[in-house]
């Protein structure tokens, strides 16, 4: 199990299974964004959206299939480091806590490696989220405010410095932080189930490492939902608001929408989580031998 870490080859394999991750999955996170900051109705008004298909019925009509990709030049751009930052971080957390380098990790070892990679991508994730969540949102309300991703950055910045940039970084950090935990982890442990006995783990299938890296996506998203909810609020709304943070806006959603208002865009993240994940892991596998086959030195 235990492999030397190669922050080169993280670096290639990681970028690439995140761009796999970030064009099948981003149709399906555009409508979760949209349903969790969809503003309440008024009484005897019917929602903006009434579910995650009427959401993308809608946006297909109105905006093309270009609307369901609107956004992702900022999670594209920042795809590669972060996800080389997450694969490098969850390999240092695991060699971090191995005595030798053929030590095999426990599970809660490899919860607590994945939690690191959690900590490291933070920097890049919470600034990508803010400006994807912004151009998300723009799109639904008519207004025109940001022209792209590198627009709405420099308004941000101009607006309120690098913590207006960096606004939701704590909320970023109680999503990410034990989802990655729960990611790598159930990887880990799915690959092991499902290697043959008498097989190695790095001769696993292709259809076998999609269905480890879906069901992998799938645990992630179902501890990541709550924060989620709670950032993306806190992301979109207008200056001062919610000058508690997270509190303000979780006793807001819980006030006026109630518990399951924690778990808007279910259906769309659960949608979302088997395919973008299957393809991000299978494309880090992919790169991975690849890069052990042109620069075994590497």
């Amino acid at each position: 199990q235990p492999q030397p870490i190669s922050p080169l080859k993280n670096f290639f394999a990681g970028g690439f299974g995140g761009v796999c991750l970030v064009f099948v999955g981003h149709p399906l996170d555009t409508i979760k964004v949209r349903l969790q900051t969809q503003p309440k109705p008024q009484p005897g008004q019917t929602p903006l959206y009434s579910g995650t298909f009427d959401c993308f019925r809608k946006t297909l009509v109105k905006e093309g299939i270009q609307g369901l990709y609107r956004g992702m030049a900022a999670p594209i751009i920042g795809v590669t480091p972060m996800f080389a930052v997450c694969f490098f971080g969850f390999g240092l957390g695991k060699r971090l806590q191995q005595r030798k380098p053929d030590d095999v990790l426990t599970y809660p070892q490899l919860f607590a490696a994945g939690m690191l990679s959690g900590v490291f991508t933070t920097v890049i994730m919470a600034p990508g989220e803010r400006i994807k969540c912004l151009l998300q949102i723009q799109a639904a309300t008519g207004e025109t405010k940001y022209s792209g991703s590198l627009d709405c950055a420099k308004q941000l910045y101009r607006e309120a410095g690098i913590r207006g940039v960096y606004k939701g970084t704590v909320l970023t950090l109680m999503r990410d932080v034990p989802a990655s935990g729960m990611y790598f982890m159930t990887y880990e442990w799915l690959k092991n189930i499902l290697t043959p006995e008498g097989k190695s783990v790095s001769d696993l299938s292709v259809p076998r490492i999609l269905f480890a890296g879906g069901l992998a996506g799938i645990f992630n998203w179902a501890v990541a939902i709550p924060p989620d909810v709670l950032k993306s609020r806190f992301q979109t709304a207008p200056a001062g608001k919610y000058p508690n943070g997270f509190r303000d806006v979780l006793r807001e959603l819980i006030r006026e929408e109630g518990v399951a208002s924690l778990y808007k865009g279910f259906t769309a993240v659960m949608i979302r989580a088997f395919p973008a994940n299957a393809a991000c892991f299978l494309g880090f596998e992919v790169a991975m031998k690849f890069l052990n086959w042109v620069a075994p030195g590497l």
